[in-house]
């Protein structure tokens, strides 16, 4: 695919995401936030995961990530459950593009209670793998620093965020660079008519 071919399918696989998020996740009300703070929107991704939504976040998000990286990662993934379907969506375009070790891998809200009584699900990865960090909606960040901090306890090396929608309050994005870690959003509260 050339550079302008490219550049269509992202803007399509764009508009295609975005019309799901505004029409299907977005809403004008007031709802009180994790933080205990309140705010005049409400933004549930998980009702814009359709198929066709889907395949559009796993190219978007696979296309970022090789732009900047290449195939030089290991992994994606996230805190469950918001990033799951990201994960998975992510890895199975990178497969069917040819990166072929990009694996999706889980962290869990508490360890599991037996067996390995690990935070973190999927594939072995060897230590110092190269993974991102995939988030549905970035409000403080908290959510992303506990699954950087849990693949860090892994041994592995998060280098990305990649994230859905970054609702630009609470400080979230900053939050996260503070970590040394660079973040890219594909929509900012300035795109929904808040």
């Amino acid at each position: 695919m050339n550079a302008e071919e490219r550049k269509q399918a992202d803007d399509d696989d764009r508009a295609i995401l975005f019309d799901l998020l505004l029409t299907r996740a977005f809403q004008k009300r007031k709802v009180m936030l994790s933080s205990g703070k309140e705010s005049d929107f409400y933004i549930d991704c998980k009702k814009a995961l359709t198929s066709d939504g889907l395949i559009s976040i796993g190219s978007l998000f696979c296309y970022e990530i090789h732009r900047r990286f290449g195939r030089n990662i290991d992994g994606v993934g996230g805190l469950t459950m918001g990033a799951d379907p990201l994960a998975v969506a992510t890895c199975m375009t990178a497969w069917r593009c040819g990166f072929t070790q990009w694996n999706p891998f889980y962290i869990r809200k508490e360890p599991k209670k037996h067996g390995t009584e690990a935070w973190l699900e999927g594939p072995t990865f060897s230590e110092g793998a190269r993974v991102v960090i995939v988030e549905d909606v970035i409000t403080t960040g908290a959510s992303t620093l506990k699954a950087i901090q849990r693949t860090r306890a892994h041994w592995l090396n998060p280098i990305f965020v990649l994230a859905l929608v970054d609702r630009q309050e609470e400080h979230g994005r900053q939050n996260i660079e503070n970590e040394g870690i660079p973040v890219h959003v594909l929509f900012t509260r300035a795109d929904f008519p808040v």
